[in-house]
């Protein structure tokens, strides 16, 4: 379930694969067609992918089916959805599904895996040609029996006709019957019928995993490999004024340094050898180190301060019904800076080999649009490189995975024929990786005398949530440093209905009077990028502490709060389960504990999730501890049980650590958080028993669950320690020296 091998050619896999289909109709420089205006609309990532041949085949030789896709596997178990999901449609066992994803000379192109979009664009896409796959392949069958195709059965790619006669998938002349665009006429299989879906199937990459095999990106050492490290400067805008390479030419093992402007690395037969040389450039390098960071103090001040590049409506809606208010109620929340702090720090090996192509191996989620950064970069034609993903001990979102591949690609091309292993150091990965926007939210409501609020206002205050490669070598960390350097490319916010900055901070509530501001600022002291969920963590942990905080103001339950104001019924069914689980009717109040809820359907097109929380907080410390945690979920039609249950688990224990411990820390020069001590994170022993409630609802469109659960998990932690405390913490992370410090203020 990995890329293929670098070694092994397009045309060798296709003579290879056994397939009667007899080759991809997809282009190697350009693997989505092109749609015509007249041409139906098809779900998902099929309409810029129509080609039935680009996403699955018929491989007689093995008696299997190769489905092909550009999504990628990041630990969120979507490439086996997909293999359920394909296995479902065409009746054939889990276990024939062969896959390769990520593969930008193989796979079709799915843009980049983010944003929860993978069931809603992927996994529909993939359903929907499987069905189309699996209805030529029953005409096929008619016309090779004699049969009509009314009343044919399928069982494991055994076709049975109504006369009883039998003909397996591998016995077919698929010939070019695949060989056509998708046409969105043939209907999925009715949900009676399903097999597959809605069971909780084991991932095939999961033994390896757990037995310690060697799949990771940064596991892989081939033979004949070479090893590259790079050296940075010691501060972002920092050149380099002077450095004399001959000592380090000669160093033990060194194969080539490289230089280009203020681009440094080094090339070596063993790693230990490539590192040391990269310790003694770093030792004899000459910088200018200008002093442009705001400090961690001074993240919330600069923030506020800074030029705004832009001010958004995100939304506004005019109170028009009558109500008199009778009192005003405004908070400000912070978040700071957070890294994607990747358990494995990020890698890559390239080639370039004696064809001139360049092959990347990366852990990248966005393949197709870093291959043409790289090509960019390099000033290869795009044809000429070529990346391959397999997995990596990484994060959700962008890491310094795209910034390894770029790094070992210029290292590659400087030694001609030779694979080039790469992996930043966990210095390297901490200070220089893109981090997620620190922001500031302020909120006001006006309310009646019954506590209802008449008016919403939520204005916000953030950098860029996205500076992916995006095709521009600019936001290759590298490609700024060279000899000709790529400007950094000016960052946009997203709009409607994903948005960036703004993801999330539209409350679904019904409010009569309801307004969203973005200041949307472009300047970055820090790097900045895309972290799990972009805006919407911040922007939910706001909108829902302050929902309770206008409860408490009413004396208010707070479930029934939010009940009072939630139109949208699978919302309500969300908040309504999670709290019965949870007991929050039962729950009895004592000296230092609390319980706190909270709530998102993500990115209000997404997924819908509610965490109810318990915590116990120690007034002499000021330590908090999440005794145990219940979430509901319904993403829509459930494929995997076990799989949603995962990402939901998963994305709450990281909005715990989030909202407990997490903050970039810098003075004006350089980061300062460049290991596990000075940016800590939750630890196992941290981690609170966690209850799953599942709403399914079968036929309903696939709903994206990775980002679901951080904002609500983030909130109800907040909420949670007010209710133990009495104190209203709104700065994150809730750092026992933040709490105790509150506490002694109250």
């Amino acid at each position: 379930m990995t890329a293929l091998n670098a070694s092994t050619s397009r045309r060798r896999f296709l003579k290879g694969a056994g397939a009667l289909t007899l080759s991809f109709s997809v282009p190697l420089v350009d693997v989505y067609s092109q749609t015509a205006p007249e041409k139906p609309r098809l779900v998902g990532d099929l309409q810029t992918n129509r080609m039935l041949s680009a996403w699955i085949r018929i491989q007689s030789a093995d008696k299997s089916v190769l489905l092909m896709v550009g999504k990628v596997e990041l630990g969120q178990g979507i490439l086996s959805a997909m293999q359920q999901v394909c296995a479902e449609e065409l009746d054939v066992d889990f276990s024939r599904i062969r896959m390769i994803s990520g593969d930008t000379a193989l796979v079709p192109n799915e843009g980049t895996t983010a944003g929860s979009f993978s069931m809603p664009n992927g996994a529909s896409a993939v359903q929907q040609a499987s069905a189309e796959v699996r209805a030529i392949l029953l005409g096929l069958a008619a016309t090779q029996l004699g049969q009509p195709t009314a009343g044919m059965s399928v069982n494991d790619g055994v076709i049975t006709a109504a006369n009883g006669s039998k003909i397996t998938y591998w016995d077919l002349l698929v010939g070019q019957s695949l060989q056509r665009e998708a046409d969105g006429k043939t209907k999925p299989k009715p949900i009676g019928e399903h097999r597959v879906i809605g069971r909780s199937v084991p991932r095939p990459d999961l033994d390896d995993k757990i037995a310690g095999r060697p799949i990771f990106l940064q596991e892989q050492h081939p033979a004949g490999m070479l090893y590259g490290y790079v050296v940075r400067p010691p501060a972002y805008t920092a050149r380099l004024i002077s450095l004399d390479t001959a000592p380090i030419e000669r160093m033990p093992g060194v194969v080539k340094v490289v230089r280009s402007g203020s681009f440094l690395g080094v090339v070596a037969t063993r790693e230990a050898q490539a590192l040391a040389a990269s310790q003694a450039m770093t030792a004899a390098a000459k910088w200018n180190v200008p002093k442009a960071l705001p400090t961690t103090a001074g993240v919330e001040n600069w923030l506020m301060k800074a030029p705004v590049d832009k001010v958004i409506e995100t939304k506004r809606q005019p109170r028009l019904s009558p109500g008199t208010v009778a009192k005003v109620v405004e908070a400000s929340y912070f978040r700071p800076y957070h890294m994607h702090a990747s358990i494995g720090t990020s890698a890559g090996i390239a080639t370039l080999g004696s064809d001139g192509v360049l092959v990347v191996q990366t852990h990248s989620q966005s393949v197709f649009e870093t291959r043409m950064a790289i090509s960019k970069m390099l000033e290869m034609p795009l044809e000429k490189v070529r990346l391959q993903h397999m997995q990596g001990s990484g994060c959700y979102g962008h890491n310094m995975a795209d910034d390894a591949a770029a790094d070992a690609a210029l290292l590659a091309v400087a030694v001609p024929g030779k694979p080039v292993f790469l992996q930043y150091t966990r210095e390297q990965e901490h200070q220089w990786e893109p981090y997620g926007s620190a922001m500031v939210i302020k909120t006001k409501a006006g309310l009646d005398a019954q506590g209802n609020i008449l008016d919403w206002d939520l204005t916000l205050w953030s950098t860029p949530h996205g500076t992916r490669p995006g095709g521009q070598p600019g936001n290759l960390l590298s490609a700024r440093y060279l000899e000709k350097p790529f400007a950094i490319p000016k960052p946009v916010n997203g709009g409607a209905p994903n948005f960036a900055a703004d993801r999330n901070a539209i409350a679904l509530y019904d409010f009569p009077g309801h307004n969203v501001t973005t200041h949307f600022i472009t300047d970055m002291p820090v790097r900045v990028s895309s972290t799990r969920g972009l805006g919407a963590y911040a922007n939910v942990v706001a909108i829902e502490s302050f929902i309770d905080e206008l409860a408490f103001a009413g004396g208010i339950d707070p479930v029934e709060y939010r009940l009072r104001f939630m139109k949208d019924p699978r919302a309500r069914d969300s908040i309504v389960k999670a709290a019965e689980k949870f007991g929050w009717s039962q729950w009895r109040k004592r000296p230092g504990y609390g319980r706190g809820i909270g709530f998102a359907k993500y990115k209000n097109i997404a997924g819908y999730c509610a965490v109810a929380l318990e915590v116990q907080v120690n007034p002499d410390s000021g330590r908090i501890r999440v005794l145990r945690a219940v979430a509901s979920a319904d993403v829509g039609h459930i494929v995997s049980p076990d799989g949603v249950s995962n990402q939901i688990e998963g994305g709450l224990v990281q909005g715990l650590s989030w909202t407990l411990k997490e903050e970039v820390q810098m003075d004006d020069t350089q980061i300062l958080s460049q290991d596990w001590n000075s940016y800590p994170i939750l630890t196992f022993s941290e981690v609170p028993p966690v209850e799953m409630v599942l709403i399914d609802r079968p036929g309903m469109p696939f709903l994206g669950a990775g980002e679901a659960s951080q904002g609500p998990s983030g909130a109800a932690l907040a909420n949670a320690v007010f209710d133990a405390t009495g104190v209203r913490f709104r700065r994150l992370p809730l750092t026992p020296d933040r709490v105790l410090q509150g506490l002694k203020k109250a």
